[in-house]
């Protein structure tokens, strides 16, 4: 095979938020989340395209600001340049805020791969009064630099064709070397002496030299990777206590002040700053500022806001859903004419159809949340919120970045634990993981919906937007308990870049919503099915009589024997035989409670029959105790197995799972009584 015809491996590096996944997109038609705050993940995506004549294979790597290791994202992509190396690396930079940007960049060129650099955000630069020297940087870095502005698309033809020059040798690629003083320079030669005699073919010198520098840092893990020697260990250690000892300052320190040495000199010779008129949109930004982040106007904002969306969610959500509701009625009306009478028009029409059909007409409602969630985050507002809500996690035990799980948490929680691993302590981490199930997801929705309709009408907007402010105070109320009791650690610093606002990209939102949308009809196909079939199953069975009446025969049944084992649990906050199924159910994920409902209930037809038939078994103050206990309690099946793998225990699974019925019960039976007590009074 010639090697023109394998594909050109192509990884993306550079710091949060500065448009490497819009590129991304741009490049391979993909569709990543470009996120307006940084840290979203610390996985990486892959994806091909062509180019002149040659398939290019493009990773993704997560935004990072160094390759020191300290965090997962960085292991992550030095992981990917140094052990997989990929024939170009694409170092995007954000071209309004180089010095931040170079640092990860001096990193790179040290690395000795072959680069392309990309100044994205050109036009923002240029509006701030920025003009690069693109002949003069690319003399210095050693690689070919292209302008670009990655959500419009402008400049990236060019990137494609100087990966394709540089993999093929078309560029020049002569990576500088960067010198250090003395005594750095004496430290790494003698490190790299013994490596090129530990390994004498293993590597060349550019990539003994980059090792050295990355083991004089302190990357312990990069050498427990290469294989640890004991004479490297002592070498390295030895230089280490002299250097510290001799300068008052440790290796890593030194390092990091001569490329930032290296930076401002080559800044200095390759761009050009002039004093801009502000445009609109940098002094629409002070101006958002001034009251979205105002000291005590910020968070009430912060709660107009979601109130809004949450309002939204019921009021835009109700024509769509009448449609989903008219359509199901119909597909239902067909099977039940044209399957015969028996045991397959049953499953058919009262178990696939009737779960199905009460679930998916809340798709709507599940659209808009998401496509507000997506223009917080696309704007820039949702970095905000995380910084405006950093004193008060602090506060209750919680780090600062664990407001972005928190809010992830809106959409799935198992997700949100993932995005913990962006908190560096163990302890911070742990607490975030604990707290985050509190938090409701998406999957929870439907049923608020549901019943917020059945119960509350137009007040159930505000309804759904408490319960939601609600799981937000448990969980930090769960984190002030796990502080107490977990180890006392260090606190940690919290960096929080803030962008410019963005005008949302209309590709993007649409993407970020239809990502939902199939997460939702998945479960819907999966999980609901199998669930809907499950209930159907054990309501008809053992059969009763054909004289029994329809209360008989559901005692009868193994759904009826189960309730009635667990009900008495339930009894003493007002939940009948109907509500306990729903809830038993719900164990495996929160969606197939409504499908639970509309399988017992598949007589009532349409969603406004469900709903009747609910209210008709319930009064407000259970209604609104059974969806705070639904809020709260035992979190999904996959959350549950994934707060098992991130900390690495199951106790703290099971934990989770107690104290998450614990506070179901006991807040389910707080709000049913004090709304009693209310309704009493008022009344």
């Amino acid at each position: 095979m010639s090697r023109r015809s394998l594909p050109i491996t192509t990884a993306l590096a550079g710091n949060p938020n500065c448009g490497k996944t819009s590129l991304f997109n741009r490049l391979t038609g993909a569709f990543g989340i470009a996120a307006n705050y940084p840290r979203v993940t610390v996985t990486r995506q892959v994806a091909e395209t062509t180019h002149d004549g040659r398939t290019l294979r493009v990773i993704d790597l997560p935004g990072i600001y160094t390759l020191n290791g300290g965090l997962p994202e960085e292991r992550v992509g030095r992981d990917v340049i140094h052990f997989e190396r990929p024939d170009v690396v694409v170092n995007v930079l954000d071209a309004g805020n180089l010095h931040r940007s170079l640092f990860l960049t001096i990193q790179l060129v040290e690395m000795g791969r072959p680069c392309v650099f990309v100044l994205n955000m050109i036009d923002e630069a240029r509006g701030q009064g920025i003009t690069i020297d693109r002949v003069a940087l690319a003399a210095a870095l050693g690689g070919p630099v292209v302008e670009t502005v990655a959500v419009s698309g402008d400049g990236v033809p060019d990137v494609l064709h100087a990966v394709v020059a540089v993999s093929q040798h078309q560029v020049n690629h002569s990576a500088p070397a960067i010198r250090y003083q003395e005594p750095l320079e004496g430290a790494i030669g003698r490190v790299q002496t013994l490596l090129a005699e530990l390994r004498p073919a293993s590597m060349t010198p550019e990539q003994s030299r980059w090792l050295a520098i990355k083991l004089l840092e302190g990357d312990t893990e990069i050498l427990q990777r290469e294989g640890e020697h004991d004479r490297l260990i002592a070498l390295i250690g030895e230089i280490g206590e002299r250097i510290e000892r001799d300068h008052g300052e440790d290796c890593a320190h030194m390092i990091a002040h001569a490329r930032f040495g290296f930076i401002d000199t080559l800044l200095r010779r390759v761009v050009q700053r002039t004093t801009p008129t502000p445009s609109l949109g940098h002094r629409l930004t002070h101006r958002l500022d001034d009251l979205l982040l105002h000291r005590w106007l910020g968070l009430p904002a912060l709660g107009a806001l979601m109130w809004l969306m949450f309002q939204a969610t019921f009021t835009l959500g109700a024509l769509p859903t009448v449609w989903i509701n008219a359509a199901v009625a119909v597909v239902t009306g067909w099977a039940d004419q044209a399957i015969p009478p028996g045991l397959t028009h049953d499953l058919i029409v009262n178990g696939v159809l009737a779960g199905v059909g009460g679930t998916i007409v809340f798709l709507p409602n599940i659209m808009i949340l998401f496509f507000f969630m997506a223009v917080f985050s696309e704007t820039g507002y949702l970095a905000r919120a995380a910084f405006l809500l950093d004193r008060v996690m602090r506060a209750f035990g919680l780090h600062g970045k664990a407001m972005i799980p928190l809010i992830m948490g809106f959409g799935c929680n198992a997700t949100a634990i993932m995005a913990t691993r962006t908190i560096e302590t163990k302890r911070s981490r742990l607490i975030a993981i604990l707290a985050a199930p509190y938090v409701s997801c998406s999957a929870r929705l439907p049923v608020f919906i549901l019943f917020g309709g059945a119960f509350f009408d137009r007040w159930a907007g505000s309804v759904v937007f408490a319960l939601y402010a609600l799981s937000v105070l448990v969980a930090l109320g769960a984190a002030v308990a796990f502080d107490r009791v977990l180890l006392v650690a260090d606190a940690e610093s919290f960096l929080m870049e803030l962008p410019p606002y963005r005008r949302p990209a209309l590709h993007s939102l649409a993407y970020q919503v239809w990502d939902s949308v199939q997460d939702f009809l998945r479960k819907i196909g999966g999980i609901i099915v199998i669930g809907s079939v499950a209930i159907w199953f054990l309501q008809q069975y053992p059969a009763a009589p054909e004289t029994a009446t329809a209360q008989e025969a559901m005692a009868a049944s193994y759904l009826g024997k189960i309730a009635d084992t667990v009900n008495p649990v339930f009894a003493p906050l007002g939940f009948g035989h109907n509500d306990t199924i729903a809830i038993l159910t719900g164990l495996m994920a929160k969606e197939t409670v409504v499908s639970t409902y509309a399988v017992l209930h598949a007589q009532e037809k349409g969603s406004e029959g469900l709903r009747q038939a609910i209210a008709r078994g319930m009064t407000q103050p259970i209604a609104l105790a059974f969806m705070v206990f639904v809020l709260l309690y035992t979190p999904c099946l996959t959350t549950l197995a994934v707060i098992g793998r991130e900390s690495g225990s199951w106790r703290w699974a099971g934990l989770s799972l107690v104290c998450s019925l614990v506070v179901a019960w006991t807040l389910a039976y707080a709000t049913g009584a004090i709304a009693e007590t209310l309704g009493k009074l008022i009344l």
